[in-house]
């Protein structure tokens, strides 16, 4: 392989990996106070700057002139994909302007949102009162789960004996791993 050839895979390679970790544009912000943290944003729901948060959508509930959607936060990574293998860090709310379709903004689906924090309000999660943060919504961005299974070999030996002569046989299975991944 020439030198030529090798930069050229390297810078392919490249472009293709970073092609998969890119923010999603409805995401992007040009604040450089961003929060991305809900615990900074918690203690401080009245700041202001632009906020990215994700994780599970828990409720959504629509209104007259907006949709509220009530998200179980999960820490997300710099491409706003959230963690889901990770513990919840609490929930908040976001407000999106006008409708929004319930059945994409399903219950359980994976979601971010950008926004502006504009302070909280009391609600319940089951009997529990809480304080939920308030986002108002500039963007959002659904995320799917996607599952591959990844085939191994695993080899066993089988020592069948016919008659006089044993023979050394070699048998084949495979197992496979389920891989959870965020797109």
């Amino acid at each position: 392989m020439t030198i030529f050839s090798r930069s050229l895979f390297v810078t392919i390679s490249l472009l293709l990996l970073s092609a998969c970790s890119t923010l999603p544009e409805n995401l992007k912000s040009e604040d450089p106070q961003l929060v991305s943290d809900y615990t900074v944003w918690q203690s401080k729901p009245t700041a202001s700057g632009d906020i990215r948060l994700g994780g599970v959508i828990a409720k959504v509930t629509n209104l007259q002139s907006k949709t509220r959607v009530e998200v179980v936060n999960l820490p997300i990574s710099s491409n706003g994909k959230p963690d889901i293998s990770q513990e919840p860090q609490g929930r908040f709310v976001g407000y999106i302007d006008g409708y929004a379709e319930p059945a994409s903004l399903a219950q359980g689906r994976l979601i971010t949102l950008l926004g502006q924090s504009i302070g909280t309000e009391q609600g319940a999660v089951g009997d529990y009162e809480y304080a939920f943060p308030v986002m108002k919504v500039q963007g959002f961005h659904l995320w799917r789960i996607e599952e591959r299974v990844r085939i191994q070999e695993v080899d066993s030996y089988l020592y069948p004996c016919r008659g006089l002569y044993c023979r050394e046989m070699r048998h084949s299975s495979r197992q496979g791993t389920v891989i959870q991944e965020v797109k």
